[in-house]
């Protein structure tokens, strides 16, 4: 009797261990971006409170605000915070400045859980602020280290696709050449730092940029809506924008030289990625922006569907967002996917075409728009 109970404890204990496992790989692993370009945004404290009540854990800031990082302080919900795009010069140009950013922005909060500093969100490789962005990575990484913060705090950047010369099938995919003096250091530095790459995954403008060619219920993540790419099947244009990153960014470090001849089993595994995605709900009927276009390339006749941003269309996204982010893609099978939803409220000083201020997930009274569920 003794020897049976013993068992039975062993077994419960193992599929203890086993649930928690899951629970970690699955549970927090989508959060939100908290943007504040808006004129009737609730406060930080009311939206860290949001934020709690709703069992979101993680949020992306674009850039330092000192009323929110005070709000978030003891909350345990993991931050991804930006550098703001006019202080990418001086963090270049000054370790010292560096130095004073993570003293001002990080050590002032020891309380706040910090995981990621992007060191410039989608910055063009050819605008003025292109060749800034890796020496401030650097320095920052650097000024992060010296501050005892090395350990729990990583830095990376965020891009986009538009720096692919393709994109469809994912395995074909490839950064332009022209971009490869900006993204070759930045991801030989990330591999170095075991620190992963910051991606923007939209199919919503893919959508719009390729109307003919995608189909909506494929945009919309919906099951049973896939599709054969380059001989693999693909359920989602989720996965392959993911799967053309992945791929993209493989070639440029399998290009590279080793950095030494023990590799740890991580860094022999791939880069790891996080993602931010996100579709509006609202606003004018989306129009394909008047170049960039990168075609999606399938042989098929579909017609288009109809505007996507909608209120339906949102919610089907981004209930099947929460789905997706958890299984992997094909290039990475059983691999959950750290993503961030942009964004936690439309925000009306948001720039650009109408649609760009209804992006949000919430009404600024903290009710939800639509019904959805963060695991």
């Amino acid at each position: 009797m003794a020897a049976t109970d013993n068992h039975f404890k062993l077994t419960m204990l193992l599929f203890g261990l086993l649930f928690v496992a899951s629970l970690h790989l699955t549970v927090g692993q989508v959060g939100t971006f908290f943007g504040r370009l808006g004129t009737n945004l609730p406060g930080p404290a009311a939206t860290v409170t949001l934020y709690q009540q709703n069992n979101i854990r993680r949020m992306r800031l674009f850039d330092p605000h000192a009323p929110t990082l005070r709000a978030l302080s003891g909350t345990n919900i993991r931050l991804m915070m930006g550098v703001s795009h006019s202080d990418l010069r001086d963090l270049a140009n000054c370790p010292q400045a560096a130095t004073a950013w993570v003293r001002q922005n990080i050590l002032r909060f020891p309380n706040v859980t910090f995981r990621y500093i992007i060191v410039g969100n989608e910055i063009d490789p050819n605008s003025e602020l292109g060749p800034f962005v890796f020496p401030a990575m650097q320095n920052v990484y650097r000024a992060i280290r010296v501050a005892g913060q090395g350990g729990r705090v990583q830095v990376s950047t965020s891009i986009q696709i538009s720096l692919l010369s393709r994109w469809s099938p994912p395995q074909l995919a490839a950064f332009k050449c022209s971009v490869n003096w900006f993204i070759r250091p930045i991801l030989e530095f990330l591999r170095e730092t075991r620190a992963p790459m910051h991606i923007n995954i939209f199919p919503f403008y893919a959508y719009i940029n390729d109307r003919r060619n995608i189909n909506l219920s494929f945009a919309l993540l919906q099951p049973n809506s896939g599709v054969v790419l380059g001989g693999v099947y693909y359920d989602n244009l989720f996965y392959v924008i993911h799967d053309a990153f992945i791929a993209a960014m493989t070639k440029i470090l399998a290009a590279a030289s080793p950095l030494s001849l023990q590799q740890t089993p991580e860094m022999q595994a791939g880069m790891e990625v996080k993602g931010t995605t996100g579709i509006p709900s609202g606003g004018e009927n989306a129009a394909p922006p008047p170049e960039g276009s990168i075609p999606f390339e399938r042989n098929t006749t579909a017609l288009s569907d109809g505007p996507i941003n909608t209120n339906n269309n949102a919610r089907t996204y981004i209930n099947n967002l929460m789905r997706v982010v958890r299984t992997g893609t094909p290039m990475r099978p059983g691999r959950p996917i750290e993503t961030y939803i942009f964004s936690m409220f439309d925000e009306n000083l948001r720039p650009g075409p109408d649609y760009e201020r209804h992006f949000g997930i919430f009404l600024p009274n903290g009710q939800p728009k639509f019904p959805f569920r963060f695991r």
